[in-house]
């Protein structure tokens, strides 16, 4: 489906965007991947999925935080594969605090990566997908691009935000063969979330069970994470030819949390 097609993945050292990453390589695409880590750890993982795909996989360390390393991620990628066929914003930052006390770098550090870091990258890879005529964009966004939740203020608004310029892009491109569209987990099962139990467990005298089921999933219907290849899964099938009139989309992957 994706064999020799170039796709940039941000955030895509470990968790969703790893798993993005991996499944795309498995149906073939070139990559360029992006994000923090241990460098011989990146390293490792690089050349693992090269590996193990047969497909050419490069890293890069740009910085999100700055819109022109933004930009020039989407040229290097451009110059090395030839063109960027598909974007995945996935990067993105957490902080929870009451609003009257939010620290204000943390709310500027949310809003650059989780959204204004997604405007660049969209800007810089539209050219190449029009000239191609064909382009796939996926954003990750969240539960909280319906729903807020207390204390989450620079989140919930990053999220609605890219549910905005994800309806937005998807109307300036529908006549191009370019479709742009969010995916919208709620809970995923990732190393991050579950190094916070043990937290969480200390701070609100909890078993690990009970924080899982009554704090972590309270709001999931389902009672059950969603899981990294859940959300590839739906990300490959979204830059598949059945998916081209799906333009315009959030689509909720939250075991019915927004539902209620």
């Amino acid at each position: 489906m994706l064999k020799d097609k170039a796709a940039v993945i941000t955030g895509s050292t470990s968790g969703i965007g790893l798993a993005i990453a991996r499944a795309f390589a498995k149906e073939g695409a070139h990559l360029m991947i992006n994000g923090l880590g241990d460098a011989a750890e990146i390293e490792k993982t690089r050349a693992g999925i090269e590996a193990e795909f047969g497909v050419k996989v490069l890293y890069s360390g740009a910085n999100l935080m700055n819109g022109p390393e933004v930009t020039k991620l989407i040229a290097d990628a451009a110059e090395a594969f030839g063109a960027v066929d598909v974007l995945v914003n996935n990067a993105g930052i957490q902080h929870v605090d009451p609003i009257d006390v939010f620290p204000d770098d943390k709310w500027e550090a949310i809003i650059r990566l989780n959204l204004v870091a997604s405007f660049y990258a969209i800007k810089a890879a539209l050219p190449g997908m029009k000239h191609k005529g064909w382009g796939r964009i996926i954003n990750t966004a969240s539960a909280h691009a319906f729903v807020a939740s207390p204390f989450k203020s620079a989140y919930v608004s990053a999220k609605h935000g890219i549910a905005g310029l994800t309806k937005t892009v998807a109307l300036e491109v529908a006549q191009q063969n370019i479709t742009c569209n969010s995916i919208c987990p709620g809970y995923v099962w990732t190393p991050l979330v579950e190094a916070q139990i043990p937290d969480t467990m200390k701070a609100r005298n909890l078993t690990k069970e009970q924080v899982i089921h009554d704090v972590l999933l309270a709001a999931q219907p389902t009672k059950q994470f969603v899981t990294v290849d859940q959300v590839a899964a739906l990300a490959v099938f979204l830059c598949s030819d059945a998916a081209s009139q799906i333009t315009g989309a959030n689509l909720p992957m939250d075991g019915g949390w927004t539902a209620e």
